[in-house]
Order: C-alpha cells, then sequence, then structure tokens
C-alpha cells in the first residue's frame, strides 16, 4: 500500500467508526441524525469545503455540502445518516462501538448500510477540496436523515422541494457495486440502475360478527382471511415481461423464448440469486400485517391483512389492482383499500457516462468482472432525485475484499461488517469518478 493510500484508509476508517458511534436508529420514523451531519459538516469544513444544515426538524438535520464549479455537468455523491434499529444481544461487538477485528473488518450498525459509502464519499470529497479541485460542474454531498423509514418527510424528498438548485445531472448512491463469482466461472459487479417502487393494499374478508362461544352463530371473518391468505401465499410475483428484467438476464444467460425458464437458469448462477432474481420479475405483494376483533370473546365481521406491493417501474395503481384482484380470487368477500399512495419505482439508463466510468473502473480495478446492470428489490433516495431533476442515478460503492455473503448477511441484520480494504477503495474510486466526470482532463490513476 502507498503511504497517502495508508493516510487516506485510516483517515475513512476513522470516519466510519465516528459515524457509526453516533446512534442515528430510525425507529418508527423517531430519530436524531444532526449529531452525524454535524459530525460530516465539521470534518468537511476543515478541508475547505461548503457545508450546510438544511433541516425541517432540528433534530434530523440534511447536511449539503458543495464544491462550487463552472455550468458544466453536476454531480451528487448521496447517502443516509439514519440506520435500522438494532438489538445488541445478538452481535458479536456491540453495535456502536464500531470495533475493527483482527481480521480487518470494521463491525457496526450502520458499516454497510450505509455509513461506510458516506465516509468514503466523504473522504473523497474533502481529499478533492485539498487537492484545489476545480470541477467543470458543481460536487455536492448530499447526507440526508429519514431514509430508512420516510413517514416523517425529514429527508431527500423534502430537501429537494425544500432546495431547487440541487438539481445534479448524476448521482451515485447505495444499491451496487457488490463482486459475485458466478457458478459459470464469470465474475460480476453490480451496478444499481433502478428501484422498485411501493402500493400497499389492504384486503380486508368480509363475513359477519357473532358471540364466540357458539362459533357457527354468524361467519367469522378470520377464517375467511385465512383461505385469502392462503391464496397469496409468500407473495412471489407472476413473472412479468420489462426491460430492466430482460437486461438483468441478458447478461447473466442467454436468451430463450421462454422468461420463466431463462431465470430458473439465471437463479442457479449465484446463491443469492434464487431468492432475488424471482422477486425483481414483477409485482410482490407479501403479507406483512393482520388484525381482526378487538375482543377474544367477539367473532368479527372484518379481519385484514396488509400487503406490502413492491413494484417495478412504469406499474400505475390500476395495475397493481388487477395483480391484487386476481391473485385473491373470487368466492370469498372481501374489501381493497390502499393505505398509502403509490410510490413509483424508476431508473435510469444502463448506458451513459457514469455508468460508463464505472465499467472502466471495473475493468481497471478486477481481474476478468464485468459490469451486471441490476435492479434493487427495495428502495433508495435515488427514486426522488430521479423524480425531482431527471438526474441519471446509480447505485455503486466499490466492494472488493468483503465476501458477498457476509455483505448480504450485514444488511438490516446482527455483525454488519465491512472490510477497511473496501473502505480505501470506495475512497479512491470516488475521487477517480470526480475527476472522470468533472475533471477537465484525465481522470487520475
Amino acid at each position: 500500500m502507498r503511504a497517502d493510500d495508508a493516510e487516506l484508509q485510516a483517515e475513512v476508517v476513522g470516519l466510519t467508526r465516528d459515524l457509526i458511534r453516533i446512534d442515528t436508529s430510525n425507529a418508527g420514523g423517531l430519530a436524531d441524525e444532526t449529531p452525524a451531519a454535524e459530525l460530516l459538516q465539521d470534518y468537511l469544513r476543515q478541508a475547505g469545503v461548503e457545508c450546510e444544515l438544511v433541516t425541517r426538524d432540528p433534530a434530523r438535520a440534511n447536511l449539503v455540502a458543495r464544491i462550487p464549479g463552472g455550468d458544466g455537468p453536476s454531480v451528487a455523491f448521496v447517502g443516509h445518516t439514519d440506520v435500522v434499529p438494532v438489538d445488541p444481544r445478538d452481535w458479536t461487538h456491540p453495535p456502536f462501538e464500531a470495533v475493527v477485528d483482527d481480521h480487518g473488518y470494521l463491525y457496526g450498525r450502520g458499516a454497510v448500510d450505509m455509513k461506510n459509502e458516506l465516509a468514503a464519499r466523504a473522504v473523497a470529497m474533502a481529499q478533492l477540496a485539498r487537492d484545489g479541485f476545480r470541477p467543470a460542474g458543481d460536487l455536492w454531498l448530499l447526507a440526508v436523515a429519514d431514509e430508512e423509514d420516510g413517514m416523517a418527510d425529514v429527508g431527500m424528498r423534502w430537501l429537494l422541494e425544500e432546495r431547487p438548485d440541487i438539481r445534479p445531472t448524476y448521482a451515485v448512491n447505495e444499491g451496487g457495486g457488490e463482486r459475485l463469482g458466478l457458478a459459470d466461472g464469470r465474475t460480476v459487479v453490480t451496478l444499481g440502475v433502478g428501484e422498485k417502487g411501493t402500493y400497499p393494499a389492504r384486503v380486508s374478508a368480509v363475513g359477519e360478527a357473532g358471540h364466540a362461544s357458539t362459533p357457527s352463530v354468524g361467519r367469522n371473518a378470520v377464517p375467511l382471511l385465512g383461505e385469502l391468505l392462503r391464496r397469496v401465499g409468500t407473495g412471489m410475483p407472476a413473472v412479468q415481461d420489462h426491460p430492466l428484467v430482460q437486461a438483468m438476464l441478458a447478461a447473466l444467460v442467454e436468451e430463450g423464448p421462454d422468461l420463466v425458464d431463462a431465470l430458473e437458469r439465471a437463479s442457479r448462477l449465484h446463491p443469492a440469486f434464487p431468492d432475488m432474481l424471482p422477486a425483481l420479475a414483477g409485482t410482490t405483494m407479501a403479507p406483512t400485517m393482520l388484525g381482526a376483533s378487538a375482543k377474544r370473546n367477539v367473532m368479527p365481521a372484518r379481519a385484514w391483512m396488509e400487503l406490502d406491493c413492491r413494484i417495478l417501474p412504469g406499474t400505475t395503481e390500476a395495475d397493481v389492482e388487477r395483480e391484487v384482484r386476481a391473485r385473491i380470487g373470487d368466492g370469498v368477500a372481501y374489501e381493497l383499500e390502499w393505505p398509502e399512495p403509490l410510490i413509483a419505482g424508476s431508473s435510469s439508463s444502463p448506458d451513459g457516462d457514469l455508468a460508463d466510468a464505472v465499467r472502466d473502473f471495473v475493468a481497471t480495478e478486477y481481474d476478468d468482472a464485468t459490469v451486471l446492470p441490476s435492479l434493487g428489490t427495495g428502495f433508495t433516495d435515488s427514486v426522488y432525485l430521479r423524480a425531482a431533476a431527471g438526474t441519471a442515478a446509480y447505485g455503486f460503492c466499490p466492494v472488493r475484499t468483503t465476501p458477498a455473503e457476509v455483505l448480504e448477511a450485514g444488511y438490516h441484520n446482527a455483525d454488519e461488517r465491512i472490510h477497511v480494504d473496501d473502505l480505501l477503495l470506495g475512497v479512491r474510486f470516488h475521487h477517480w469518478l470526480a475527476h472522470r466526470l468533472l475533471g477537465t482532463g484525465d481522470a487520475p490513476a
């Protein structure tokens, strides 16, 4: 390792540990992200970066940092400061102590999702500022609150509404960068080009109330709901013919006329694929919440379940209603409601300047690896950037040393951890990307 790399690694490891030690757990829309935003602000100001805190709630600040540029295209480094709640009893090391073990793994809530990426982006920006980098267009760092829940509406969606000057041409966020060794000998590195949206449904089985001591009087809605639950099952989707699904499959297997067959063959290439790929191939409708009588001795006239419907980009309310009704079928009376408005899925082109830059970086840094454009089953703030600004937003932070199974097991789980070498790789990538997209000459080696 070069001396300057060793210094950068120490810097990014230190910043990541400092961020992890600030408990920004987002429990039911309640969190305190401001201390993390203030830490990043103090750190970046020391490097000469313009910073401000933009708040709707004083406890939940968003950091907006900028290296101003000319009239050229602009880039945003994006991340969120909140994390999901944690049960420390399940951890090898306390989740907010940021322990680095003897093998070089940094443990802590947020080590993977996503204080690691946020720290790498901040250190790259600080290094650029110290170098006197003058970009062709603005370089932003957006460290936002409330991504893990969103219901408080104090994070990215609100920030972009409040600040119409923040309209980056490109953005790089979470959602890609995993290195996957495939069963056929190939290696792919994921590039997140889009995310599914959401449109939750509430299905209420309708019966007739009665006294629980005489179960045959009336028509208890709970067994009726049980039948509807059986029909929904786990909520896996019917496979849809969608261009993003086709693009992923085309990169993995030689497509035939049967989309289901291509999906099955692709799923055999990696242990993560049997769960991930089928879930991407249409509208999922996992049953996650149930409710019925408020009293044990009353058989309810209505019993309900909520379905967490995750939808492909381009899916409409009418599409989801049609699919839910088709899954539920006939023969049981029910009512269908929509507790929240549709949040559309969205995507950016798998081609273009930023995607091409990622391919070039992977070709340089990895042996015999290719980029796999991928769609996220979950949600990221890139959705809001695309909607507000037409931003070409992608998920990518390179991970080469941490095995994919360790990385995936850490998301929202115990023993979340990242190898410190990947923190340095993240800094190097973002430093390189800023020069590639905003520099006036060649990107540095």
